[in-house]
């Protein structure tokens, strides 16, 4: 029977794929801009990594535009990432680009799982894996398992770096530093919080602040800002995607030297 068939073929893959996934050389915690292109440069490379979202759609901010019109802007340091993943653009003002924010986030997506990542939607990752003092995974589980407040234990899921890329709460860096009493690699060694906006501050320091926070965890995107508290930028995504291919560099140079 047809009906059968449909569903053994959906849950025989499905169990093979998230197998297949359980021992990773990266685990990406959040699915937004920067997270998505730190995946795509990962599996480019050749590492095993796998992303994970609680959101039915991967994307984060990145699908809204500002206030729902979707169009976005990106300036000319990130231009070369942009047509390195065959976005449409066109020029607005000296140094500035605008591109529909539809096409910008699903080409993202496309070029990422095409490069050979992994995308989990709908899981939430509610801890790390914390082994001789070093983030070592993450423990995921369904996302309306959490949301409802069921008592359902979770899955591990083992990787040699984690990358914080949960936006605005940096929820791994938090649950890091208050489950286990450490430091981060910031200037009070806490997750400092996020500042008001400032398109050029916030730009810049986005990507200097994505980093090695603490030994296996790192952090990129609005995470980064939020943890060494640099300001928020709004509806210009330069500095989410050049902090996504930094990311990546740093775990790249150091998994393959």
């Amino acid at each position: 029977m047809i009906e059968k068939r449909v569903s053994r073929g959906i849950i025989s893959t499905y169990f093979d794929k998230l197998e297949k996934n359980l021992d990773l050389d990266v685990a990406i915690v959040g699915g937004g801009p920067s997270g998505i292109v730190a995946a795509y440069y990962l599996a480019k490379a050749g590492l095993r990594v796998a992303l994970f979202d609680r959101k039915l759609s991967p994307g984060g901010g990145m699908w809204g535009g500002a206030m729902m019109f979707n169009q976005i802007v990106v300036q000319e340091e990130a231009l070369h990432i942009i047509k390195e993943f065959d976005i449409n653009y066109e020029p607005y003002d000296e140094g500035l680009y605008v591109m529909d924010s539809v096409e910008s986030t699903s080409a993202l997506l496309y070029k990422a799982v095409h490069a050979g990542a992994t995308v989990f939607n709908c899981y939430s990752v509610e801890d790390v894996i914390f082994k001789n003092d070093v983030v070592s995974g993450v423990v995921v589980n369904w996302t309306p398992v959490l949301r409802e407040g069921l008592h359902v234990d979770p899955l591990n899921i083992m990787a040699k770096c984690v990358i914080d890329g949960t936006g605005h709460d940096s929820e791994m860096c938090r649950t890091v530093a208050r489950k286990n009493g450490i430091r981060l690699a910031t200037d009070t060694g806490a997750v400092i919080g996020e500042r008001s906006l400032d398109v050029v501050a916030g730009e810049a320091e986005v990507v200097n602040g994505t980093k090695e926070i603490y030994p296996g965890l790192y952090v990129c995107g609005m995470a980064a800002s939020a943890v060494s508290g640099t300001p928020r930028m709004g509806p210009i995504f330069g500095g989410m995607l050049l902090s996504g291919r930094r990311v990546a560099d740093l775990i790249i140079e150091r998994l393959t030297r």
